[in-house]
C-alpha cells in the first residue's frame, strides 16, 4: 500500500485581476510555501489554469480539522502573511472559491513522495507535466459504491490514455474550523486528479474520452444520474515551485 498524505485538503481557486497572476505566483512561490509548511500545512501544489489567464489554483493539506485551525491561525496571524498580505490581496478579485475535501478511499489520497522543490528564484525543473482536475457535483453525497465505480470504470480510461492517476477525493463536511476563510460546505463533490506528460498528452486524453464508446456506455449514464450540474475540468500547469508537477 502506498503511503498517503493529508487526510484533509483544500482546493482553492482564485479569480485574479487581469494580468496579475504572475505577480501573485512570484510572491507565493517566494514567501508562502515554507512559511505555511513551518506551521504544519502541506502545500501540495500551485498552478496556472491553462484555460483562464486570471485563475490561480492551489492545494494545501492538513493532518486533521483541529490541526487545520491551529496551522491557519499560526500562518495568518504570523509575520510573513502580515508583511505580504496587502500585496497578495491586491492581485485578487475573489479568493472564496474553496472546497474542503478528504480522500474517497484508503488509496484515494495524494502519494506521500513528491519531487524536491527548487529554491526560490532557481530555474524550474523541466519538462513540467500537466495536471487535470475534474470536479463532479452530486445531487446527494457520493458513497463507497460510487468510489468503487470510479476505480473500476474511470481509472482504466485514464491509464490507457497515458495519464497517471494521482488522487480521488470527496466533500469533507466537518464544520469549518477557521471561519475567517470561507469554504463551500454545502456542496457534494467528487474530485479527481491525474497527471499527463504535457499539454498534448492531456488533450489527446480528453479527445479520447469524447470519442470513447466505453465512456459513453459505462460512465456517462451513472454520472448523469448522480450529477447536480455540469462537471468542471481544470487543465493545470504547475508553477516552478509546485510539489505536484
Amino acid at each position: 500500500m502506498r503511503a498517503l498524505r493529508c487526510p484533509v485538503l483544500e482546493l482553492r481557486q482564485y479569480t485574479l485581476r487581469p494580468g496579475r497572476r504572475d505577480v501573485l505566483i512570484e510572491l507565493f512561490d517566494r514567501e508562502f510555501v515554507e512559511s505555511q509548511e513551518a506551521e504544519g500545512i502541506t502545500v501540495l501544489g500551485q498552478f496556472r489554469d491553462l484555460d483562464d489567464p486570471d485563475r490561480f489554483v492551489w492545494l494545501r493539506g492538513f493532518d486533521d480539522m483541529p490541526g487545520r485551525a491551529r496551522a491557519l491561525e499560526g500562518f495568518y496571524g504570523g509575520p510573513v502573511w502580515r508583511a505580504h498580505r496587502d500585496a497578495a490581496n491586491a492581485t485578487m478579485i475573489d479568493s472564496d472559491d474553496v472546497l474542503l475535501l478528504r480522500p474517497a478511499s484508503a488509496h484515494g489520497g495524494f502519494p506521500a513522495g513528491t519531487a524536491d522543490r527548487p529554491a526560490p528564484g532557481a530555474p524550474a525543473p523541466s519538462p513540467a507535466s500537466v495536471v487535470l482536475a475534474t470536479l463532479w457535483y452530486g445531487r446527494e453525497p457520493f458513497d463507497e459504491a460510487f468510489a468503487a465505480f470510479f476505480r473500476r470504470h474511470v481509472l482504466p480510461v485514464v491509464a490507457e490514455t497515458g495519464g497517471e492517476p494521482l488522487a480521488h477525493l470527496w466533500s469533507e463536511h466537518a464544520p469549518n474550523t477557521f471561519p475567517a476563510l470561507p469554504v463551500r460546505l454545502h456542496e457534494e463533490v467528487f474530485v479527481w486528479f491525474a497527471r499527463f506528460a504535457d499539454e498534448g498528452h492531456l488533450d489527446r486524453h480528453l479527445e479520447h474520452v469524447r470519442r470513447s464508446e466505453r465512456w459513453r456506455d459505462e460512465v456517462e449514464p451513472t454520472l448523469s444520474e448522480r450529477s447536480a450540474r455540469s462537471p468542471q475540468q481544470l487543465r493545470l500547469a504547475p508553477t516552478g515551485r509546485s510539489a505536484l508537477r
